[in-house]
């Protein structure tokens, strides 16, 4: 049931799929950070294992661990496929919505038919993927909301009241899908840099840290490989990976083929990846655009990082131009460049007094561009822009 405080404010239905995976912490960070109305999660599968969310503030319409069961799947059937369902759908209205912000390209298309009942605006975020994948891999994806999405994402420019790129890249990748560019805006997702500070009472040691998904994008190979280059010069250099993902496995391989020290630590929760940001001397996550056009939006970690007065290490590869000032609060190297990579890294494990300028300036630049209060302001003033265009004159069905 509704919390009885929820209606206090105008009801923002923030919507995701799943609720919510605990790499989307930046969904969650947004949705809480909202002053001038209030967040409800809403998404068809609530995850047992995903990120705590608020009591009362949650509609999802069953739980699972990664994937549902043959009866949670069904249960979908209806709203992901026809595109209706009148018990979620007048679940959701119990909440007195005004505006519906779907996170992702795939899941907006989902969502759209749920905002036409409940008469609300849609708003899109799209953050990586969703813009960047080539048709070509997604058309073969396992997932039909993905597929669908491919086929019928012009339905979704039409029926959208607005669609956000998390980063220039992401809006230029949008336009390349045939988005029209006049209805793109461009809103970094902040961090709150009250959180994630640096505390000086702790001593940085000399760790590498990457975080991220062991998947391909995320370039976790040339961290190791570039670590086989740096560790003979530094014996007491150790890396550190947080994180897990399909390529595990062989990347713990790879370190042990490299003799490289380090840790593979798993899926660590925020609290634990804060203290290791405070810990490190260096961020190092060199993505690159995947075999499938896989590219990094606007990567909220390189942000975290760098608000905890970390350097970052890092390529030259899709929202990181934007994420990070190269020369200034990291350095940023061609994709898959090992040895430029290494070069960098030993520069920065070397020279204590640099890492700590780019590591202030790396601050600096977060507190000042990308603060989670001014940037979640900035949203809910694009939310009150889409509500009096949206009052004054409705889209038609």
């Amino acid at each position: 049931m509704p919390d009885s405080k929820v209606n206090e404010k105008p009801v923002v239905l923030i919507y995701a799929e799943p609720l919510l995976t605990p790499s989307a912490t930046f969904v969650r960070s947004q949705g809480m950070a909202l002053r001038a109305f209030t967040p409800i999660f809403v998404g068809t599968r609530r995850l047992t294992n995903g990120l705590t969310l608020p009591n009362g503030r949650v509609l999802a319409m069953h739980k699972c661990t990664n994937r549902p069961g043959p009866l949670g799947t069904l249960r979908e059937v209806p709203f992901k496929v026809f595109g209706y369902d009148p018990v979620f759908f007048r679940s959701a209205k119990r909440f007195k919505p005004v505006l519906l912000h779907a996170h992702f390209g795939p899941a907006a298309l989902t969502a759209l038919p749920m905002a036409r009942w409940l008469k609300v605006p849609l708003v899109a975020t799209f953050h990586g993927y969703d813009a960047s994948v080539s048709d070509e891999h997604a058309k073969r994806s396992p997932s039909y909301t993905y597929r669908n999405y491919i086929r019928r994402r012009m339905e979704l420019e039409r029926g959208a009241s607005l669609l956000i790129a998390v980063s220039d890249f992401i809006r230029d990748e949008m336009t390349r899908q045939g988005f029209l560019a006049s209805k793109i805006v461009v809103h970094y997702i902040g961090v709150d840099t009250d959180l994630f500070r640096p505390d000086p009472r702790v001593e940085r040691k000399r760790i590498v840290l990457f975080v991220g998904r062991l998947a391909e994008k995320k370039g976790c190979e040339y961290v190791i490989r570039a670590m086989s280059e740096v560790q003979p010069g530094f014996s007491d250099v150790e890396l550190i990976i947080v994180g897990d993902g399909p390529l595990r496995t062989e990347l713990e391989r790879l370190a042990g083929q490299t003799s490289v020290r380090c840790r593979f630590l798993g899926y660590q929760p925020p609290e634990v990846i804060r203290q290791w940001m405070n810990r490190a001397r260096v961020f190092a996550a060199p993505s690159v655009r995947a075999h499938t056009g896989d590219a990094e939006g606007y990567p909220i970690a390189f942000a975290e990082a760098q608000a905890m007065g970390l350097p970052v290490v890092s390529s030259a590869s899709g929202g990181i131009l934007e994420a990070v000032c190269d020369g200034e609060t990291g350095f940023l190297v061609p994709e898959r460049d090992t040895e430029r990579l290494a070069h960098r890294l030993q520069l920065l494990l070397r020279d204590e007094a640099l890492c700590a300028r780019m590591g202030e300036a790396a601050r600096r630049r977060v507190c000042a561009q990308f603060n989670l209060r001014r940037q979640t302001a900035k949203l809910e003033e694009l939310y009150s822009q889409v509500l009096e265009r949206y009052a004054a004159q409705p889209p038609q069905k």
